[in-house]
C-alpha cells in the first residue's frame, strides 16, 4: 500500500478527501461547516485529537482565501467581542480535548448543535442590539468548543443567523468569526505537542482538494447561491448535527 511520509493513501484517506471537498465547499458557501463535516470522518479513520489538528492546518491558508470578504462586509461591533471571548476560551477547550472522554465530549456537543438549529428553526430571534453578554457568552462556548473537539462554529454562527441582516452580510460576519475560531486554536494545539508529523502530512495533503472547493462555493455564492443562504446553513447545520449526535452515542455507549 502506498504511502506518504508515514500516511497510508488507503480507502480511509479517500473518504477523508471526499469529506473534506464537500466541507471545503461549504465553507466557501455558507461561511462554515467544513469542520462539522471533515473532523467526523477524520476522527472515524485515525482520532480524534489527531483530526482536530490537521483540521487546523487545512484552515491555516483558509484564512487569507477569505479574510478579504470577512473584512469587507463583517460587522465588526458584533464580531469583535464575540473573537475576543473564543481567543481566551480555546486553550481551556483543548485541556479538556487532552483530558476528557472525547466520546462524551461528542455527544454533548452533538446534542448543543441539534438544539441551536432547533430553536432557530422555531423561529427563535435575537434584537437587533445584542447585549455584550450574549455576544462573550457566544464567543466563550464556541471557543470551548472548538479547543476540545474542533468545531466551535456553531455556537457563534448560530448568534449571527439569528440577528436580522442581508445574506451578504450574515456571511461576512461568519467569515470574521471562523478566522478567529481558525486563529485560536494554533497555541493551544502547539503547547500540548498535537501538531504531529502525521496530523501535519495529513492537513497538507488534504489542502489542494479543500482549498479547490472553497473556490467552488465562494463562486457559487457570489453567483445566484446567495438566495440560497439561510436555508442551506440551517440545513447543513440540522443534517450534520443529527448525524453526529448518532454516530457519538454509538461510539459512547460502545466505550
Amino acid at each position: 500500500m502506498p504511502e506518504f511520509f508515514g500516511v497510508p493513501l488507503d480507502v480511509r484517506f479517500v473518504a477523508v478527501c471526499l469529506a473534506a471537498f464537500i466541507g471545503g465547499f461549504m465553507r466557501g458557501f455558507v461561511g462554515f461547516g467544513a469542520a462539522l463535516v471533515t473532523i467526523p470522518v477524520l476522527s472515524l479513520a485515525y482520532e480524534p485529537r489527531l483530526a482536530v489538528a490537521a483540521m487546523s492546518v487545512v484552515g491555516i491558508p483558509t484564512l487569507l482565501q477569505l479574510l478579504p470578504d470577512a473584512i469587507r462586509t463583517s460587522e465588526r461591533p458584533i464580531v469583535t467581542p464575540i473573537s475576543l471571548a473564543i481567543l481566551l476560551s480555546t486553550p481551556l477547550g483543548t485541556w479538556i480535548l487532552v483530558s476528557v472522554s472525547p466520546a462524551l465530549m461528542k455527544v454533548v456537543i452533538s446534542a448543543l448543535v441539534v438544539l441551536m438549529v432547533a430553536m432557530l428553526m422555531r423561529g427563535w430571534k435575537l434584537e437587533q442590539q445584542v447585549g455584550r453578554p450574549i455576544l462573550v457568552g457566544a464567543g466563550v462556548a464556541g471557543g470551548l468548543i472548538q479547543g476540545a473537539a474542533g468545531i466551535g462554529g456553531p455556537p457563534v454562527v448560530a448568534v449571527i443567523l439569528s440577528r436580522p441582516g442581508t445574506p451578504t452580510q450574515q456571511r461576512g460576519n461568519v467569515l470574521a468569526l471562523m478566522t478567529a475560531v481558525s486563529l485560536s486554536s494554533l497555541l493551544p494545539l502547539l503547547y500540548f505537542g498535537l501538531f504531529t508529523q502525521k496530523a501535519i502530512v495529513i492537513g497538507l495533503l488534504l489542502l489542494p482538494v479543500y482549498g479547490g472547493s472553497i473556490l467552488l462555493g465562494s463562486h457559487y455564492f457570489a453567483y445566484g447561491g446567495a438566495r440560497h443562504f439561510r436555508h442551506a446553513a440551517m440545513a447543513t447545520l440540522a443534517l450534520i448535527g443529527i448525524a453526529t449526535l448518532l454516530a457519538s452515542l454509538r461510539d459512547y455507549l460502545a466505550s
